[in-house]
């Protein structure tokens, strides 16, 4: 076998490996997800008498379209977004809310940590 053939076979079991280890990767961990949120919780409220406050209540966050509830005053930028919180977008945003939405008035350094951000989507599934 070629070098270059031997490199691309490599290349070709890393990413099979990757796209076999995302998946669950990508599922979280809910009750980790919880206790990550307590850093959420200074501005971010959840659950049946969740409002807004510092930053909007995050019940039912995904799938919900960016700036829509009623009780918080968005950012002009986070309204003029048109983004629909999906996992990929609040992967995103959790990432670098600044990159994603510029403008935001989430001031928020983002999480670096993949597993982290997985766990804190797994948690807001759960919150509808």
């Amino acid at each position: 076998m070629s070098r270059s053939a031997t490199l691309c076979a490599r290349g070709a079991l890393a990413a099979l490996a990757l796209g076999v280890l995302a998946p669950a990767h990508a599922a979280g961990d809910a009750a980790a997800g919880k206790a990550a949120f307590r850093k959420c919780a200074s501005c971010h409220q959840l659950g049946p008498s969740a409002r807004g406050g510092f930053g909007p209540q995050l019940n039912g966050v995904i799938g919900r379209r960016a700036a829509s509830t009623t009780d918080y005053q968005y950012s002009d930028a986070m309204r003029r977004s048109g983004i629909v919180w999906n996992e990929q977008t609040l992967a995103a945003f959790l990432r670098g809310p600044s990159d994603v939405v510029p403008g935001t008035r989430m001031r928020f350094w983002g999480i670096s940590d993949a597993q982290q951000i997985a766990d804190l989507l797994a948690y807001l599934r759960t919150q509808r």
